[in-house]
């Protein structure tokens, strides 16, 4: 009776196919868009978007307020600006054209974005 129980249970788990890796394409960024197997496009309802494939960006650019007591009695002063004009990016974020591996949750009504590929 166990056995049987455990085939059954094998064979749902099986049928359901709770996970499948499929490959698709960023078509489109804002809003982000990506196609499936050249067959279907999701929107970003569907998808799961991990933090290592957001854009991440800092500033580095900076001044310093300090006093300046030389001369003739104290003055507040502001340095230049130093470091980088522009922001430094730490990770790019997904982009159009970027090739995708997903995984597809049991139902098929979510897809987890694994990473993007780098040769196909």
């Amino acid at each position: 009776m166990l056995e049987v129980i455990k085939q059954a249970a094998a064979a749902a788990v099986g049928a359901g196919a709770p996970v499948t890796i499929m490959f698709g394409v960023v078509t489109k960024w804002d809003p982000l868009e990506v196609t499936v197997d050249q067959r279907f496009t999701l929107d970003a309802d569907f998808l799961i978007v991990p933090e290592s494939l957001t854009k991440y960006e800092i500033d580095l650019q900076h001044t310093h307020k300090y006093t300046d007591s030389s001369g003739s009695g104290s003055a507040a002063r502001v340095t230049e600006p130093a470091l980088n004009e522009k922001p430094i990016i730490v990770r790019k974020g997904l982009d159009k054209g970027d090739k995708l591996i997903l995984l597809r949750m049991q139902g098929g009504q979510k897809y987890l974005i694994l990473d993007r590929m780098v040769a196909t």
